[in-house]
């Protein structure tokens, strides 16, 4: 897993669940995501639930690179790059 605006790399399943279990599943969050494609690969806008309003708010891009069935890499974009691909910052329940 990385990110272009991060220095960090996080590699393996083990090492990227123990990065995401904190910050990502924490909380009860729970996301929406719409998918999209970049550069031909499968890719996502991700919305982060706000359970008070009911509206998901854009809390960033996934593009996944695949190697065969699998998750070869993920790379995570800020907000700043889904309005090319037509997604929308917030979305509805």
């Amino acid at each position: 897993m990385t990110s272009p605006l991060s220095p960090a790399r996080y590699a393996g399943r083990d090492v990227c669940t123990r990065f995401f279990q904190p910050c990502v599943f924490c909380q009860a969050r729970t996301y929406r995501l719409i998918a999209t494609t970049a550069n031909g690969q499968p890719a996502f806008g991700v919305y982060a639930h706000d359970h008070l309003t009911g509206i998901a708010h854009a809390n960033g891009m996934l593009v996944l690179t695949l190697a065969g069935a699998r998750i070869a890499r993920m790379t995570r974009f800020d907000n700043s790059v889904l309005a090319p691909f037509g997604l929308p910052r917030t979305v509805p329940k």
